[in-house]
């Protein structure tokens, strides 16, 4: 069965939503609290160690239920049950999304099963010091060699939940720049290191560069006999891995129906695995699998992807807001939002609808931010008195990892402070400069969780990945191929060949000459 195909805007919720739109759009979110008591906590959703708030939003209940009316209109829930299914969702390319299933230990499937228990034995011994290197020492440091997903997912990951990592050093290259990969070889030792290789098609040009770059150092002091002690990949690809030099015993497969940004949940993450060990990497997926069974089972009127995601929609297809911002207060979160980016952006960055038709409406949102304190001496400047209208995602921890509460009370006190002052401003207090008022009327959500642990972790990144199937569903675009990215490559290999042979006459664009001209001197 095909995803529904529906068009929002010729919707009667579209409709009505456009007509409430100039009603509620004067009205300041200090007037929308003060006229219902318990806004609070009608707009507020509590499940498990979550606590979201979304009342400080320019929205009134009409808003929420005409929203939700899309939602439904658009055949949501049909949606829904179609991903979980294992239905060709992806029909451009033909495939299932099925990443979901990689976290599903109810219901596992064996190919999967049987992944995770490689990856166990494999982490543990590597962390247990049994693996050992082609001298006989123990692996000390782990290079995850990947791009894009293969990169920013467990890298991400492996960052924020670093206070559960073990003694296991990781370092991550990715960028094709040859500065890159020799700043990270620079200090590291080739009998206690470890190489993981992953590439879907074990045919990217960054990656297989990097990772041939990398033998080409290794075997300096090794032999090519060392390489299956040093080197592993996570591909679909067995001739070329075997290639390589890396025997079959070291490959872990990956799968058609997982898409690159939503491969951390499997063998793409063995770096992730390694470090933070196998039982807290169990935890990840389980997390998010209970966020699958609550975007799955719950009522959209209580369901966090849902609510989340058409709040976007009202600000980006009716206020017209072009950017969103995740601000965490937790130094942990340093990669979310590179991770997000991808995830969002390559998701819904597209113009054409599931019927092949251009849209005439906005699609896909820019995603942006930092973490808490330091973006509060940074753009928060642009948040609190620009001109422009961005909606803001706040998380925090209730719990500090390391238990300093002075810090912990200090930081969360500054989440919810900037929280109020976007939202009311200056409104009822006496400024005498112009220049120090402050509108208010700043939409946010607020996402207050107990403690950082795996488990909540992974049911957060879960509700990231739910809430922009939503927005591709209610925006009528296929949310998971990636065609954007293609071009680009293609026009890089052609100019890649031109540079080789120290000739522009390939060449056609007048600008692209001139600067290759300009390199080639």
């Amino acid at each position: 069965m095909s995803l529904p195909s529906i068009n929002p805007t010729t919707t009667k919720a579209w409709k009505k939503l456009s007509n409430h739109f100039n009603e509620i759009e004067p009205i300041h979110l200090n007037d929308l609290f003060s006229s219902d008591e318990k806004r609070e906590d009608k707009m507020s959703i509590e499940w498990k160690d979550f606590y979201v708030d979304f009342s400080k939003n320019r929205v009134s209940d009409t808003t929420i239920n005409l929203l939700l009316e899309l939602a439904e209109e658009v055949k949501l829930k049909e949606a829904i049950q179609l991903q979980f299914s294992g239905e060709k969702i992806n029909q451009t390319e033909g495939r299932a999304v099925l990443h979901t299933a990689l976290r599903d230990f109810n219901a596992m499937k064996p190919e999967v099963k049987e992944t995770l228990q490689k990856m166990k034995l494999f982490s543990e011994k590597i962390e247990n010091g049994t693996w050992k290197g082609y001298t006989g020492k123990p692996i000390t440091d782990i290079v995850n060699i990947g791009i894009g997903g293969s990169d920013l997912g467990p890298k991400m990951v492996t960052e924020t939940l670093k206070y559960y990592k073990n003694h296991l050093e990781v370092h991550y290259v990715s960028n094709i720049d040859g500065d890159h990969v020799a700043e990270t070889l620079k200090n590291l030792n080739r009998e206690t290191t470890l190489f993981i290789v992953v590439s879907k098609t074990f045919t990217t040009i960054e990656t297989l560069t990097n990772a041939i770059t990398i033998k080409k150092w290794f075997l300096e002091n090794a032999t090519i006999t060392d390489v299956p002690n040093h080197f592993v990949a996570v591909s679909t690809n067995e001739e070329k891995v075997l290639d390589f030099g890396i025997s079959n015993e070291n490959i872990f497969t990956m799968w058609d129906w997982v898409g690159g940004r939503f491969s951390l949940w499997s063998a793409v993450s063995l770096s992730t695995c390694c470090a933070i060990g196998y039982t807290n990497f169990e935890e990840l997926l389980q997390g998010a699998h209970e966020m699958d069974v609550h975007f799955k089972e719950t009522d959209f009127s209580e369901n966090i992807p849902v609510i989340l995601s058409v709040l976007s929609i009202w600000y980006t297809n009716f206020y017209n807001a072009e950017s969103e911002v995740v601000v965490s207060y937790s130094q942990y979160l340093s990669y979310l939002v590179p991770y997000l980016q991808q995830a969002f952006m390559e998701s819904n960055g597209k113009s054409i609808d599931r019927n092949g038709e251009k849209v005439d409406y906005q699609t896909g949102t820019i995603v942006w931010g930092s973490t808490g304190t330091n973006a509060q001496h940074a753009f928060f400047q642009l948040l609190h008195q620009g001109t422009k209208i961005i909606p803001i995602d706040f998380i925090g921890f209730s719990e500090s990892l390391h238990g300093n509460k002075e810090h912990q009370d200090i930081l969360i006190a500054n989440l919810l402070a900037q929280s109020e002052a976007l939202a009311e401003g200056t409104a009822g207090t006496s400024i005498a400069s112009p220049f120090k008022e402050f509108e208010g009327n700043k939409p946010s959500n607020t996402l207050l969780i107990k403690k950082l642990t795996p488990k909540n972790f992974g049911a957060l990144l879960a509700l990231y990945e739910h809430k922009l199937f939503v927005q591709g569903i209610i925006w009528n675009v296929f949310s998971f191929d990636q065609w954007g990215v293609e071009l680009g490559k293609k026009n890089a290999q052609q100019t890649l060949n031109a540079i080789k042979e120290r000739s522009d006459s390939s060449i056609e664009n007048k600008s692209t000459k001139n600067l290759l001209n300009q390199f080639l001197k």
